[in-house]
């Protein structure tokens, strides 16, 4: 019996010792008000062109790193001034030099990039328009302001109307 604990014992810490680690390359962060909870990669600039450069114009992207971000409503209500329901969906955006899609879709749990193989579960498309910062934004920062979800990062910034 005691051997059997022993072998248990060893065979636990041996696997254990051969999992994969569970962390992320990129600093992640949850943000949330009472009706909306998002949860995204927080990658630095680090002295790179963001949009135009690292991240081109005109393609899709997944709003921050590693897995794809999600945000949640936890009631029916309106993104972008388009009707959403409650439920959880990945957040994308096309950025462009003055105006950036915003898209909803309606798989939720995904990793990375992979949005051209999800595409046919778009649940909605809103365009808002580019605001240009005076200073940098180091590190990609998704927040609430008043009744807006605000995207900065480098010297851009979008604003989503949501309710």
């Amino acid at each position: 019996m005691k051997s059997l604990i022993l072998l248990s014992t060893v065979l636990l810490i041996g696997l254990g010792a051969c999992a994969q680690p569970d962390h992320k390359k990129s600093p992640h962060d949850t943000v949330s008000t009472k009706d909306i909870k998002i949860t995204y990669g927080r990658p630095y600039k680090k002295g790179r062109v963001i949009f135009g450069g690292l991240q081109k114009y005109g393609e899709v992207w997944r709003c921050g790193a590693d897995e794809a971000t999600e945000i949640t409503f936890a009631k029916d209500g309106t993104f972008g001034g388009k009707p959403i329901k409650a439920g959880s969906y990945t957040l994308f955006v096309t950025p462009n030099e003055k105006e950036w899609t915003i898209i909803l879709n309606g798989d939720p749990h995904f990793w990375g990039t992979e949005y051209e193989g999800h595409k046919a579960k778009d649940v909605l498309h809103v365009n808002v328009p580019v605001k240009n910062l005076g200073s940098v934004v180091e590190q990609l920062t998704i927040r609430f302001k008043g009744s807006d979800i605000i995207i900065e990062w480098d010297k851009t910034q979008v604003a989503i109307p949501v309710s």
